[in-house]
């Protein structure tokens, strides 16, 4: 059984013959060990129900982003488990690094095809770029002067082309209380880069375990859900939520507009409601 929610399109009709369709996968939260669960859910279970879904669609992604906070534990052992399981959908795939994650231990061992290393790429008519906002040590993210530099020089150089950014933390406060010393430290300076290039469209993150979404200067925000535990929205203090475990699929148009919408899975567990924190 597979629930469909929370659609979402830009502002201009699509009247274009053809199109991009992408996977965003976020929040797997594995570990070396498979069996290993977080707050009562097996993770790596959950993730393959998702992987599943993706296989089971009817027509297949032409790229995967896979944004952050794929393993919990921080292993090699954890990414090569992901390096397998992706690959056997042989759909090109690309990452960013979570709080969770070991970007060093990432780039040792997710470079083999179909996944690839590569942050910023033409994909048809739209230009992808993606963004480290992670901070060693720290649950919040940040992006360096040395990164938002680079999105700026990229931007400059893309010609006007419609343009998809992607990272792990949230621009926007969720609306979660004990959620909002998480997210993106410096937003205000990511949203200065992006007012100087109007062909910028869409902003993808993950880190919220929960569907959001958001509009700034004609810019669209989405948080997607997590293929694990997911967080209770609006809530004080740290809550899980019943929802079930997700994807973001997002089409892209060659006129610069999209769609999109979060499919969830059905997955049984036995989640950990009183747990306190996380």
């Amino acid at each position: 059984m597979i629930a469909t929610l929370d659609f979402f399109m830009s502002a201009i009709a699509v009247n274009s013959p053809s199109s991009l369709l992408i996977a965003q996968i976020t929040d797997t939260h594995l570990y070396a060990d498979v069996q290993k669960e977080l707050l009562g859910l097996r993770t790596m279970a959950s993730f393959q129900a998702v992987i599943e879904r993706v296989k089971a669609l009817a027509r297949q992604p032409d790229l995967l982003l896979l944004t952050g906070d794929l393993s919990q534990d921080s292993t090699a052992e954890s990414y090569e488990v992901l390096q397998e399981i992706v690959s056997s959908l042989e759909i090109p795939a690309y990452w960013v690094p979570g709080n969770h994650d070991c970007p060093k231990t990432m780039a040792q061992v997710l470079t083999r095809s179909p996944i690839s290393p590569q942050k910023s790429f033409y994909a048809d008519f739209w230009k992808i770029i993606l963004l480290d906002s992670s901070v060693p040590g720290c649950v919040h993210g940040e992006l360096s002067p040395k990164s938002l530099e680079w999105l700026n020089q990229e931007l400059s150089r893309s010609n006007g082309v419609p343009t998809l950014i992607a990272f792990h933390h949230p621009p926007f406060l969720s609306g979660s209380d004990w959620m909002k010393d998480i997210g993106l430290r410096n937003a205000d300076e990511f949203f200065q880069v992006c007012d100087r290039h109007p062909h910028v469209k869409l902003v993808l993150f993950g880190h919220i375990h929960q569907n959001f979404s958001r509009q700034r200067n004609q810019v669209h925000y989405l948080g997607t859900p997590s293929t694990c535990i997911q967080f209770k929205p609006n809530s004080d203090k740290f809550a899980l939520d019943e929802e079930q475990p997700g994807l973001r699929l997002v089409t892209l148009y060659p006129n610069g507009t999209w769609e999109s919408h979060v499919e969830r899975v059905v997955y049984t567990s036995n989640l950990d409601f009183a747990a306190a924190g996380y």
